[in-house]
């Protein structure tokens, strides 16, 4: 009897909603879930043929249009809702059949309606906004103003198209055209100024990508043709051909073709030039370049360099004006020995240490033969003045890396601490921390210098002569051997291993295989590093044999299937890294391996957990995310490992609550759990005073919901602190946020309740920086004031708030007597698709947004109002928004209004406006300054006011005071 009450009871359920239209669901499930399948495949079609569109057309410069973009943001939300439909019809009961096909064919309708919005008869992409180049320097060069102005001269003349710029290492010829590089960028001659280095040995594949990457704006993209250069090369000249521009080719050390590189040759009708700096005027002139060569300072130049540099007060101690003309002298005129002498030696005031230096300088300088080697002892002075030999040894360890190598400052220190450079200390904060103070003496000392890398990115380089010097430094003592990027096939045989090494870099060549037999012996070898050899598929199992001390060993980013059994026996090592190492599958056992602390398997493709695992109880380091092939972690591994302080477990892999709940020394977390219960259950024994960088998924996780559409995001900077709650009931159990949560994320979350009082989400979270909700149907308002409790938020930052079906209004304030703080920080408030907000900012609380920068408002249909106006309000009123940068309302028919009819928005700091599909918003009230003269002008800070090709006419009849001062900001998309 007790059989038959389930599924009756299922059928009761379903009959009560309607009998016939249920039945109907139950009869056609099979065929619904056909069409589904079939449907989700057209859909995805259409998506992959988009982004094939999309992916060659930004490589030729353009930029994908909003629409396209949420379109496509639209598909990836609906496959992970199909995903799910398809995991629930695995293991659906015959008596449920009709509810999940009423599900099924909603989704469908739902998908047909998307696929039928997926067609863009005005294109896919539009133009990119003029952005000619990335500022590379804020530093000046010092003298050599006739060869800057000579370089200026022939890049906007017609006579010369190829520039060789020389001179010897460290005279400052980087330093030059990284000035003129700048110059060039702010007065957009060129629509483009192509900056990329190119170093030694040359890559012509990663040249050609670089000079890709560097036009598009965009590292992701690659040339198609894959290792056919001739292909590559046609490609090449192809895009580049589309944009008149400047290629300046830094630091070249040997001849190429630029024909069989794809590059164009410059003539004045393509209005291209060629700029290339290099130690060598032969290979300037082999290459047809005007030779400009950069002579080394003048004494006087390089006296005033000095004194820039250590300080003006040093001519204030007696006697010490001779000696400081004296050491400059022994720097030769060039800026990099100078710089890097004189930051080694500020604020030291005893005249006997400057004495010394002098005398070391001379004995050093005098004792060697060659520019390179002079320049050489010049700058390992300054090396030796760090007089610390943890710091030195970090710093030596950076020539491991290729030259001109872009080091991001947390990667950099992760290697020093695997490496064992830095001392061990109690917490991996405490080491990081330690990093960070090594790496800004480094800077400080000049040996280091911060830049950005081509996309703007803040990145610390090793000038190439500084590098060289550190390889010269490295003596038999440290027994390094180094061959980075050399372009080997093969290692070196056994008598190129030397029982003396003790670290060794073989990365990013080309080698393939290890063969058997080759077995070297390296009593001492502790670090070996063989990444980026992407085509290293073989090790033999006799490799590893005769190294006995390893201790870190790296094989990222290699096509490595197979690790040898001989891994299991380096009971030393202490760091393996494997990650994207996309073809491994299998791991020996690592039982032996107590010692190990760091195991990276990030982006690997193993496909269970290795053997011995759970016995790794030094281990403080566990990377197992987008490991797409590992299916599920053994239950009881994770609570063994007791001392982790780093551990990454996510993408599709949900993990048990009390697995890590115990886990009292993590720092950094990021990890999924499939329900509330779950995380509470973790929650409940972390200690978030230890556990500052996490990001936390809890249901059905989507790891990319915290960036929104074609916004302007991360005025928060780093989001460290991540919870993002997905496809939950939050009225089942009550949810505590930590209280240093900074970012949270919400979707397709049900019982959300009527606002985020009642959800009772944020009691202690007072240090929430943004707030990220979508798709959540049951929420009305954010905050509602007349609540007896609500959320403060005042320090909230940023607020995304998409499609929220039923939120009508941001904030209720109705009756409330003395407005509080509540979003009194906020910086960027977004709206998207949320179909019943009519009214954006109420007029009561407009004091409390004085800090907002950023405003984005699409796809509202019934959004009339963006400052709500009351009904009394027939005077002139101003609305000052004092930091308000970027103002973009999109697809908003009902708009009338930005504010009331005689009002005024003061946004002196705006930077852009975009307005497009608002043809009912009649005026925008947007005041201009009035200069000293009482006369209006254009905002100080404005770029431009962007409207779409369609909304030209209603550009025209828009009333704007003083319309005309504005037309030459207008711009069309």
């Amino acid at each position: 009897m007790e059989l038959l009450v389930e599924p009756i009871m299922g059928l009761v359920n379903c009959l009560g909603r309607s009998a016939c239209t249920c039945l109907d669901y139950h009869l056609n499930f099979d065929e619904a879930v056909s069409d589904l399948g079939r449907e989700w495949g057209v859909l995805n079609s259409r998506k992959e043929d988009i982004n094939s569109i999309v992916k060659t057309e930004v490589l030729w410069g353009k930029e994908i249009k909003r629409e396209v973009q949420g379109w496509l943001e639209h598909v990836e939300e609906i496959n992970n809702e199909v995903q799910a439909i398809q995991e629930k019809i695995q293991r659906v009961k015959w008596y449920s059949r009709g509810c999940l096909g009423k599900l099924v064919c909603k989704k469908i309708k739902v998908m047909k309606k998307i696929r039928e919005q997926g067609c863009f008869p005005d294109g896919l992409v539009v133009d990119r906004p003029a952005t000619p180049g990335v500022i590379m320097s804020n530093d000046n060069p010092v003298g050599e103003d006739s060869a800057k102005e000579k370089i200026r001269g022939y890049l906007v003349g017609n006579e010369v198209r190829k520039i060789g710029v020389c001179g010897i290492g460290g005279v400052g010829k980087t330093t030059i055209m990284k000035h003129i590089n700048d110059e060039l960028v702010r007065e957009a001659k060129f629509d483009k100024v192509i900056w990329v280095t190119v170093s030694y040995p040359l890559d012509v594949i990663k040249l050609q990508d670089n000079i890709a990457h560097a036009i598009a704006g965009d590292d992701r993209q690659r040339l198609p043709g894959g290792e056919d250069k001739e292909r590559r090369a046609a490609e090449l000249k192809s895009v580049m051909g589309r944009v008149r521009h400047v290629l300046i080719l830094d630091d070249v050390w040997e001849l190429f073709s630029l024909i069989d590189m794809g590059i164009p040759e410059p003539i004045i009708q393509n209005g291209t030039k060629i700029v290339i700096t290099s130690r060598s005027i032969d290979v300037c002139q082999n290459m047809d370049c005007e030779i400009v060569k950069v002579e080394p300072l003048s004494f006087q130049e390089s006296f005033n360099l000095f004194l820039d540099k250590v300080g003006q007060h040093v001519l204030q101690i007696p006697s010490l004006e001779g000696i400081l003309k004296l050491i400059v002298e022994e720097c030769g005129g060039l800026p990099l020995a100078i710089v890097v002498i004189a930051e080694s030696m500020k604020g030291e005031d005893n005249i006997e240490v400057w004495n010394n230096t002098l005398t070391e300088l001379q004995k050093r300088v005098k004792s060697v033969t060659g520019s390179d080697q002079k320049i050489f002892k010049r700058l390992r002075f300054s090396y030796d003045r760090l007089n610390n030999f943890e710091i030195q040894s970090c710093f030596l360890y950076c020539s491991l890396f290729p030259e001109d190598y872009p080091f991001e400052r947390e990667g950099l220190v992760e290697v020093w601490i695997d490496e064992g450079l830095i001392d061990v200390l109690p917490s991996r904060k405490a080491a990081y921390d330690r990093g960070h103070a090594f790496l800004n003496r480094l800077v400080k000392k000049c040996l280091l210098k911060k830049t950005v890398d081509w996309r703007g990115v803040d990145v610390l380089k090793m000038h190439d002569v500084v590098r060289d010097m550190a390889i010269k430094s490295i003596g038999p003592e440290f027994g390094y051997m180094v061959k980075i990027g050399m372009k080997l096939t093969k290692l070196p045989d056994e008598c190129g291993w030397g029982n003396y090494l003790k670290k060794v870099s073989l990365a990013g060549n080309n080698i393939s295989k290890i063969p058997l037999g080759l077995s070297p012996k390296c009593p001492t070898l502790s670090s070996l590093i063989l990444s980026n050899n992407h085509n290293l598929s073989e090790i033999s199992e006799s490799f590893f044999e005769g190294m006995p001390e390893l201790k870190v060993l790296d094989l990222s980013e290699t096509s490595i299937e197979v690790l040898p059994n001989t891994i299991s026996n380096l009971e030393k090592l202490s760091s393996m890294r494997l990650r994207q190492c996309e073809m491994l599958r299998y791991l020996p056992s690592l039982a032996k391996l107590t010692a190990l602390k760091k195991l990276d398997l990030n982006s690997s493709g193993i496909e269970v957990v290795p053997q011995g695992m759970e016995k790794l109880i030094s281990l403080e380091y566990l990377d197992l995310s987008y490991c797409d092939n590992l299916e599920e972690i053994p239950m009881g591994m994770l609570s063994n490992l007791s001392n982790l302080q780093y551990l990454l477990v996510y993408k599709d892999l949900k993990i048990k609550g009390e697995e890590v709940a115990r886990l009292s020394k993590l720092e950094k977390f990021e990890g999924a759990f499939n329900e509330i219960q779950g995380y509470n259950y973790f929650a409940k024994f972390q200690d978030f005073q230890i556990l500052t960088d996490y990001y936390i998924g809890v249901g059905l996780t989507d790891y990319n919901i915290g960036v929104a559409p074609r916004v302007d995001v991360g005025l928060t900077g780093q989001k460290k602190s991540v919870i993002n709650i997905n496809n939950c009931d939050l009225g089942e159990e009550c949810m505590v946020l930590p209280d240093n949560l900074q970012n949270l994320q919400i979707k397709s979350c049900r019982n959300m309740r009527s606002n985020l009082n009642k959800a009772a989400l944020l009691e202690k979270a007072t240090e929430l920086r943004s707030c990220d909700i979508r798709d959540c149907e049951d929420i009305k308002c954010v905050v509602d004031l007349n609540s007896s409790s609500y959320p403060v938020l005042d320090k909230l930052e940023e607020l995304y708030l998409c499609r929220l079906p039923k939120l009508s209004v941001l904030v209720r304030v109705k009756g409330v007597a003395t407005p509080p703080h509540v979003f009194s920080n906020l910086k960027m408030l977004l709206i998207i698709e949320c179909s019943r907000m009519g009214k954006l900012l109420p007029l009561e609380l407009l004091q409390v947004f004085q800090n907002l920068e950023q405003i984005y408002v699409y796809g509202c249909e019934q959004m009339e109002e963006i400052i709500a106006s009351s009904d009394s309000d027939a005077s002139s009123n101003k609305f000052t928004f004092p930091k308000l940068r970027r103002l973009k309302l999109g697809n908003l028919p009902q708009l009338k209004s930005i504010c009331s009819a005689k009002g005024v928005m003061v946004c002196d700091s705006i930077e852009e406006i975009t307005i497009w599909r608002c043809q009912e918003l009649k005026r925008i009230p947007v005041q201009l300054p009035l200069l000293d003269n009482g006369q209006p002008s254009p905002p100080p800070r404005l770029e431009g006011i962007w409207i779409d090709e369609e909304s030209k006419e209603w550009w025209e009849s828009v009333e704007w005071d003083h319309k005309n001062l504005l037309q030459p900001f207008l711009k069309y998309y």
